[in-house]
């Protein structure tokens, strides 16, 4: 007599062919895989589309003038994007190192056996809630936390060391390393959450072999575990600059929206997407044309960054298996 919980086994039922219901359901389903691919496609190009339909007109009255301008002035009929794209990648190179040394560490601590599996899942989910808090509100936060904060520390910088070009002005509101910082918080969860997932997936008998051969606990993690991931880690990094390179709410209320190039990290800059948001609302119809110029050139930048990423990625990925 079987047992209440044992379910009888065919042991020819693995060997059996699919039968007409399995292919049926294969087929339904690679068909809604492929309808899927392609309205996304069909979106992608339909949004490149639209906005390359208005910059048009923006493109052949300006040409180049346009990305290698630095003045901004609707009543003179000048616009000059460089120093929006020079804020742009600064920013977002700046709080990616910021966000990548912090999001990596916390991926490490949470993975490795640094905390009890229930404590490790519960800062796990605060990490993630980061993500929900909306932009505007890490504007704020920054406006009236993150810059008096700082501005002691800034004014030291400037004051001892501001004959170095990163020091060279000083803190008097809004500028770019505020807007970094929050950048780089903004970014956090999604670097922290995909790495976390790329050290997980590394086998757990890569690390028992790295133990059985002698290593220390950081040794394993830094010669074994982080290595075997860094695939993984990579791509989230690049997935938190394609973010922060588009972000917009927060960075146009702490980054200055002053069109200048600079490299002190104190001074106020601009953005891409501050640009767009801050002028869209009273823009006229030139304005209009040269402000889809510029949003073109975010979504290249944008498409450059994640290729090069892919490729690296690509690139990493052969060697590993070589």
């Amino acid at each position: 007599m079987n047992k209440p919980f044992d379910v009888p086994v065919n042991p020819d039922s693995a060997c059996q062919p699919p039968s007409t219901r399995d292919f049926l359901v294969d087929r339904i389903f690679r068909g809604l895989a492929r309808v899927g691919v392609i309205l996304i496609l069909a979106l992608v190009f339909a949004l490149i589309f639209e906005v390359g339909r208005k910059a048009v007109p923006g493109i052949e009255k300006h040409g180049l003038d346009v990305i290698t301008g630095t003045v901004w002035d609707v009543n003179q009929n000048q616009y000059g994007i460089l120093p929006a794209i020079w804020g742009t990648l600064y920013s977002a190179l700046i709080a990616l190192l910021i966000a990548g040394f912090f999001g990596v560490s916390m991926a490490i601590f949470l993975t490795q056996d640094f905390l009890p599996p229930r404590l490790a899942a519960i800062f796990r989910t605060i990490v993630e809630l980061l993500a929900a808090i909306p932009s505007v509100v890490y504007g704020l936060w920054g406006i009236y936390v993150v810059i008096p904060t700082i501005r002691p520390l800034t004014d030291w910088f400037h004051t001892e060391l501001g004959w170095l070009p990163f020091f060279g002005t000083s803190l008097s509101g809004p500028g770019l390393l505020p807007a970094a910082l929050v950048l780089a918080i903004m970014i956090l969860p999604t670097i922290a959450a995909v790495s976390q997932d790329a050290l997980t997936a590394v086998p757990m008998k890569t690390k028992q072999a790295a133990y059985g051969m002698g290593t220390t606990h950081w040794e394993a993690i830094l010669k074994v575990m982080v290595p075997s991931a860094l695939t993984g880690i990579f791509g989230s990094l690049v997935l938190g600059l394609g973010r922060a390179l588009g972000e917009t709410m927060a960075l146009a209320m702490l980054v200055g929206n002053s069109n200048q190039i600079s490299l002190s990290l104190f001074a106020p800059a601009n953005t891409l997407a501050a640009l767009l948001a801050l002028n869209f609302p009273e823009a006229g119809p030139n304005e209009i044309e040269v402000l889809m110029y510029a949003a073109l050139i975010l979504m290249l930048i944008t498409l450059i960054v994640n290729v090069i990423g892919s490729m690296i990625m690509a690139y990493a990925q052969r060697g590993a298996k070589g």
